[in-house]
């Protein structure tokens, strides 16, 4: 099974404001009637009026298989696999955006910028006035990978000379390729897109992996095979591999009380008007109720585009992901990835930490643990070389005695 390595993040993407809690608003789509295949179902989202004037199209770039190395500046990189980007084309006055393939070009003033094949390019990259190219995901995954990179503000003296002079680096994550996912690849070949459609969103026996969004219904015609080569949480992988076919939501129209086509009429838009409302309460509850955390990467005339991080709860779904909305924050753009519990967990106790200034034995009071245990699970979590090795030692042997907590000074 291929499971891509994520590793190094991305330190230069900037954030032109201060990250901001938000939830997401599929405010300008309609929920239609789910399609399943075998442990996949796939919610289309129809625009009853398309956004013109963004228009999003693919790049591929030519791989031999092996990842592809995005540098960030003189001291960070990205490694990955990355088979496309995606270009945003926009129009300043709001008139319709040319679609991919019938833009004028003029031989003298290249509109854009040929990329190498493989790296060399950043997250997001300005390529003319009304133009940007970027990595569909990728800039949602590297926020994650950057969170609390730098490691300790203070220097503690439980944290390793490596903690407080490197932070997190390396830090890597894995993904699996959705051409590795059980039948994902069958369910986007037979899905019948709909009159409209400009999105989709993806569930794995029923739990929410993914949701997609473009501007235009033309978009999402081309795009939509590109959901083959997006990057999926453990969970969808495991999920197809284990799950038993799911079985179809069938609209019931009760046949007493309906005499006219009229009446039939209404009765299944009635059914189609409860399945939206339970979709989108209940099985996208988990997307849409909670709130992220925000942050600008670019904006592009009236559009922005942003990728937001989960509150990292535990026991709870939590999808990191990027958008781009208009100036009323109408959603023109969405691409989303689920964490699996163990990513929740290390995003979970870095937040906690950086809130009490990493300091052990606070964080282990907010969390209502020892400081010992605390350390523990950071050891698990796969962050044990941020810690002294003597210090770790001490939290074992404080465990197996059931002591209590040590205290914390700056060195």
């Amino acid at each position: 099974m291929t499971t891509p390595d994520l590793s190094t993040p991305d330190l230069s993407t900037p954030d032109l404001t201060t990250p901001d809690l938000s939830t997401l608003d599929l405010t300008g789509l309609a929920t239609r009637p789910a399609q399943s295949w075998g442990a996949v179902r796939l919610v289309p989202l129809v625009r009853e009026q398309p956004i013109t004037d963004l228009r999003l199209h693919r790049r591929l770039y030519p791989s031999d298989g092996g990842p592809s190395v995005v540098r960030l500046d003189d001291r960070s990189t990205y490694t990955s696999y990355i088979p496309h980007g995606f270009v945003a084309d926009w129009t300043r006055d709001g008139t319709a955006a040319a679609a991919y393939g019938t833009q004028l070009d003029v031989a003298e003033h290249p509109r854009s910028v040929p990329l190498q094949p493989r790296g060399q390019h950043r997250m997001a990259r300005r390529e003319d006035r009304t133009r940007l190219r970027f990595l569909p995901l990728h800039l949602a995954l590297e926020g994650y990978l950057a969170l609390h990179f730098n490691g300790p503000v203070i220097a503690w003296r439980e944290w390793s000379q490596r903690a407080i002079r490197q932070g997190l680096s390396p830090r890597a994550e894995e993904a699996y390729f959705g051409g590795e996912v059980s039948g994902l690849a069958d369910a986007l070949r037979i899905f019948e897109i709909h009159p409209g459609q400009c999105g989709v969103l993806l569930y794995v026996a029923d739990a929410l992996a993914a949701a997609f969004v473009v501007p235009h219904p033309e978009d999402y015609r081309a795009l939509h095979p590109s959901l083959l080569h997006d990057l999926y949480g453990e969970l969808v992988h495991h999920y197809t591999a284990l799950m038993l076919p799911l079985p179809a939501f069938r609209a019931s129209i009760p046949g007493p009380g309906i005499r006219t086509l009229a009446q039939l009429r209404a009765a299944a838009e009635q059914q189609e008007r409860e399945w939206a409302e339970f979709h989108d309460t209940t099985m996208a509850a988990g997307l849409l109720a909670d709130e992220h955390t925000v942050s600008t990467v670019y904006r592009m005339g009236r559009f922005t585009l942003n990728r937001f991080l989960p509150g990292f709860q535990l026991k709870r779904e939590n999808h990191l992901g990027e958008t781009i909305t208009d100036e009323h924050g109408r959603l023109a753009y969405l691409k989303t990835f689920r964490l699996s519990e163990n990513q929740t967990r290390r995003g979970h106790l870095l937040s906690r930490l950086a809130a009490h200034d990493w300091h052990l034995a606070r964080t282990a009071e907010a969390l209502g643990v020892t400081e010992a245990v605390l350390g523990l699970r950071l050891e698990s979590a796969g962050f044990g070389r941020l810690l002294r090795q003597d210090v770790l030692d001490g939290f074992r042997k404080q465990v197996r005695a059931g002591s209590g907590p040590t205290a914390s000074r700056p060195v």
